[in-house]
């Protein structure tokens, strides 16, 4: 049985706040403040640029990716860590795309992450006139993959409203339409149970600073199966993805299994941040992580709907169907959010009008989310949300 209690206390928490936005942000872990810094001064500073054979600096993508790998059920020597999301949606599709040369279409829904969708575009203008992005609603994915689609790419938990994709029975039916399929796990990754081996998924890419707790601008993570490794053809290829970098080859030439997807130089505080994170990790089974999350979502949903009735329900309603968040609408929803972090519980909006909660029970207790929920029904009954500096709109939503 996971001690959640225990996992607690591994975060450094501020005093009187309570977070419901590691959903975006993760909270900074306890251990990680203390290996940045190891690794600044005792690394960087003491042994400088012999530090990536002294410190194992090279090595640190795929020793991370493997730690990550296992909350996703990737094998050993599936995932590599490095760059960004948006740069590793972008090398899945790409290679994807390579392997079915005769389908020109990339599947998606109109729920998914714009930067995922932008990436597809851009790489569809890239290709040609011929090569061509479809949405569709969420709702409607299953009944438009046909034999004309190259790759399905999609999110398996929506950003806005949590609703959960059934990856394994996605993944069957693109096969059997004879088409690849990419996952972006950003918000799966250390918030649901991930099978990635067992759902047979061909690429899953996905973010580390949101329930992985690796800091803002955390390193990106991609896997590929096993039996497509040494088929896929990198379309950045980078110096660190050449078989032996430090030949300096003017030919370029894949280096062996997920090796190949690394592009540039890894970022190595970054790295070191998620690693100590990862350590939290340690001994937290999934199912219980999860079982305890759809508790602390349900008695949210309850307590939320009992006094706050001018605020609807935006997240499935089954826990079944959605992943570790609950969103609700209303029409002031910035406003409202604003007005509750003003009072120490910190959630986001997403526009046009979502109030999204994430729960991570790492950190987050029972009476963490009832307090929440009181202070969110207060201010609605009391309108303190109406106020002109809770208008004013941030950089940041």
């Amino acid at each position: 049985m996971t001690d959640f209690t225990a996992t607690r206390a591994l975060f450094d928490l501020p005093d009187g706040v309570i977070y419901l936005d590691g959903n975006s942000l993760g909270p900074l872990p306890r251990g990680a403040a203390a290996r940045v810094a190891k690794a600044i001064t005792d690394e960087w500073g003491q042994m400088l640029i012999t530090g990536w054979n002294k410190a194992g600096w090279m090595d640190l993508p795929a020793r991370v990716g493997d730690r990550v790998g296992r909350l996703i059920g990737a094998a050993p020597g599936t995932v590599t860590m490095g760059d960004t999301l948006s740069i590793k949606v972008y090398q899945a599709l790409a290679s994807a795309l390579e392997m079915r040369s005769d389908r020109r279409i990339i599947l998606s829904d109109n729920g998914n992450f714009p930067s995922d969708l932008y990436m597809a575009d851009g790489l569809c203008r890239t290709l040609g006139p011929d090569y061509a992005l479809k949405t569709v609603t969420p709702e409607a994915v299953e009944d438009a993959i046909d034999d004309s689609i190259a790759v399905l790419m999609l999110t398996e938990i929506d950003y806005r409203t949590g609703r959960k994709h059934d990856m394994a029975r996605l993944i069957a039916k693109a096969h059997a339409a004879g088409a690849l399929v990419v996952w972006d796990l950003a918000h799966s990754a250390g918030a649901i149970p991930v099978d990635v081996t067992g759902a047979d998924t061909d690429f899953a890419v996905g973010c580390s600073y949101k329930y992985l707790n690796s800091g803002p601008g955390g390193p990106a993570f991609i896997y590929v199966a096993p039996r497509l490794a040494e088929q896929v053809r990198p379309a950045l290829s980078g110096w660190l993805g050449h078989e032996s970098p430090f030949a300096f080859d003017m030919e370029y030439r894949p280096g062996r299994g997920i090796e190949r997807m690394r592009v540039g130089t890894p970022p190595i505080l970054q790295l070191a941040a998620l690693d100590a994170a990862l350590d939290v990790w340690e001994g937290v089974d999934m199912a219980a992580l999860r079982a305890r999350s759809v508790a602390l979502q349900q008695a949210f949903i309850a307590r939320v709907e009992g006094g706050c009735p001018d605020l609807t329900l935006a997240s499935p309603r089954d826990a079944d169907q959605r992943g570790s968040q609950v969103s609700f609408r209303h029409p002031n929803g910035y406003a409202i959010i604003q007005a509750l972090i003003a009072e120490g519980v910190i959630g986001d909006f997403r526009a046009p009008d979502i109030l999204r909660f994430g729960f991570t029970p790492l950190y987050l207790a029972l009476e963490d989310v009832e307090q929440a929920a009181d202070r969110l029904c207060a201010i609605m009954t009391e309108g303190r949300w109406d106020r002109p500096e809770f208008h004013a709109r941030a950089k940041v939503t």
